[in-house]
């Protein structure tokens, strides 16, 4: 494959946004007097790619008027390409009062100074024109369609940045590059072709043997370059991935492939995602890209259906490629023929009609839970050792059960019952976090409004995930009436271990002849406003992993149903 030129917009230069000298010290003593807004987590992982120059031509979170291009025609208004909208979500709270030329400054959560943005807009989200413009669905299914709807602020912020510093970072410094530093590493090294390949998971001996094949195809270098930033709900955690990365890499010919890593948040946008990942891995001093079927997709919503086709990201990127100056090496499924003892494209295997092997992902992960031993075929000893460490089999992670239902439902008897029987059984720390208790102790101060039903049932999920993760039994019985936040909470648990939850289903009306606190009767009366079930809603669970019933079995009989359920799925 011929290399291809770089062609940089906006003049060939990478934007510089971090201020030096007489100027930082200026915007410094500035910012002590400015307002501020502090970043989530996705947003630090946004302006350290805006100010290193991975975003580039970008000099700052989208004003309205490229917010809008980008949606519509994935250009900037000035024609340049570019598939994501970067934007500073923010509250309306937050967003209140902001006005074009107000600077406001910007930090992380521990108010660590990052840099100060000059506002142009301040505007209201269109967010379900923004879901199927750039996702193509409104489908929560989406994690990037969940996050705008669940989490993202209502209200945009767009403006020009002055950098202080870059997020800091305590990790893998040999490992954390600049655009600029990369650019320079391949200038030093003689490197002028260098195919990227973007990935979020651990690579195996198949990924090896495709990135291997793809650096001889064009002649050159290889850059695995890792996503460290955000990714999708549920994968592996990075740090185990780049150290499964470091034990890959012994094992390419000496001076084949490099590692850096990149601080990015995926929006697992499919198509517009592939050639945003084409233009960031230009700005870093790449040739090419090595782009996989269904590259950067989340998979198939609820009903099975793919959100992307699995060839559309290629499609997409190879429209654009000459316009980008970056070369596309798509990418080419191998699997292991046990004849040959190697790794071959499943295409010409086939053509052959060889037999051949292969495992996925999905079954890998199975594989690890079920604690069972992975071929060296497959991957390599170090590797395996590794993923082993933080992801030990399903009867040794810890695990939370998340019971919700209406108040009187019976939930918080069910989980004391359970909470009982996991005691007598011993061997494992076990915690119950019932709604009450929480209240009076997690949550003291917080109402009964919207936001702070929500405030309280994801201080409940931190809670569990944190218990989860340290491999202990987390029982949870809040009402927990919205979707969103029970999405939330599965999200944040299962990357750290099981998540179960069980829906208390139990009619409005037997709750409340079981009501002995009286509540139900105060919200009838009018007395208690925004009581769930009765004037606030209470949104059903769909996808539970168990349903009780307590109008035909007893709570221990229920407690026994999730201790079944349990021991089917292996944490008991």
């Amino acid at each position: 494959m011929k290399a291809q030129t770089l062609i940089e917009p906006h003049g060939g230069e990478l934007c510089d946004l971090m201020l030096t000298g007489e100027a930082l010290e200026a915007a410094r003593k500035e910012a002590l007097h400015l307002p501020s807004i502090t970043l989530t987590p996705r947003q630090i992982c946004d302006i350290e790619l805006l100010l290193n120059g991975g975003f580039s031509p970008l000099r700052g979170f989208l004003n309205k008027a490229d917010y809008e291009s980008v949606l519509d025609t994935m250009r900037l208004t000035d024609g340049t390409l570019w598939s994501m909208p970067i934007t500073l979500d923010v509250s309306e709270e937050t967003a209140g009062g902001r006005s074009e030329g107000d600077r406001v400054a910007l930090r992380d959560q521990t108010g660590l100074l990052l840099a100060v943005l000059t506002v142009e807009d301040v505007w209201k989200a269109d967010k379900e024109r923004e879901a199927e413009q750039v996702f193509g669905t409104q489908s929560h299914g989406h994690p990037a369609v969940a996050y705008l709807f669940d989490q993202a602020g209502d209200f945009y912020v767009g403006g020009t940045l002055e950098g202080i510093q870059l997020p800091r970072h305590y990790d893998f410094h040999e490992l954390r590059r600049t655009p600029a530093e990369m650019r320079e590493m391949f200038e030093t090294q003689g490197w002028d072709k260098v195919v990227a390949f973007q990935t979020r998971n651990p690579m195996h001996r198949a990924h090896k043997e495709l990135t291997d094949r793809a650096a001889a195809e064009i002649g050159g270098h290889l850059l695995i370059h890792p996503v460290v930033g955000l990714t999708k709900p549920g994968d592996i955690d990075y740090y185990t991935r780049v150290r499964c990365y470091k034990e890959l890499l012994k094992h390419y010919p000496e001076g084949r492939a490099t590692i850096s890593l990149l601080p990015l948040a995926m929006r697992m946008g499919g198509p517009r995602e592939a050639v945003w990942h084409a233009i960031i891995r230009k700005n870093y001093g790449c040739t090419h890209l090595i782009v996989g079927r269904d590259h950067a997709g989340p998979g198939k919503d609820k009903d099975g259906t793919p959100f992307y086709g699995p060839y559309e990201a290629q499609d997409l990127v190879l429209e654009h490629s000459e316009e980008l100056g970056i070369g596309v090496v798509p990418f080419r499924l191998m699997v292991y023929v046990p004849e040959h003892d190697t790794y071959e494209p499943i295409d010409e295997v086939q053509e052959k009609g060889l037999d051949f092997e292969m495992i996925s992902g999905t079954q890998l992960r199975q594989m690890l839970t079920e604690g069972a031993e992975i071929p060296s075929w497959f991957s390599y000893p170090e590797v395996v050792a590794e993923l082993r460490k933080t992801h030990p089999s399903k009867h040794n992670q810890g695990f939370t059960v998340f019971f919700t239902g209406l108040s009187g439902s019976g939930k918080s008897t069910i989980a004391n019952a359970l909470m009982v029987k996991m005691l007598e059984r011993g061997g494992r720390p076990v915690t119950l976090l019932d709604g009450d208790v929480v209240r009076t102790h997690l949550s003291k101060g917080l109402g009964f409004s919207q936001e702070d039903r929500s405030t309280n049932v994801q201080r409940i999920g931190y809670v569990a995930s944190e218990i989860t993760k340290h491999r202990g039994i987390a029982i949870c019985a809040p009402i927990a009436p919205y979707e969103a936040d029970r999405r939330a909470n599965r999200n944040r648990i299962a990357q750290y271990g099981g998540y179960v939850e069980v829906f208390v289903d139990t009619p409005l009306e037997v709750c409340e002849q079981r009501d002995v606190k009286g509540l139900y009767a105060k919200a009838r009366a009018g007395i208690i406003k925004g009581f769930t079930g009765i004037d606030d809603p209470y949104e059903a669970p769909t996808d539970a992993e168990i349903v009780c019933d307590t109008t035909r079995y007893s709570a221990e009989e229920c407690a026994e149903q999730v201790l079944a359920k349990l021991e089917e799925m292996g944490y008991l």
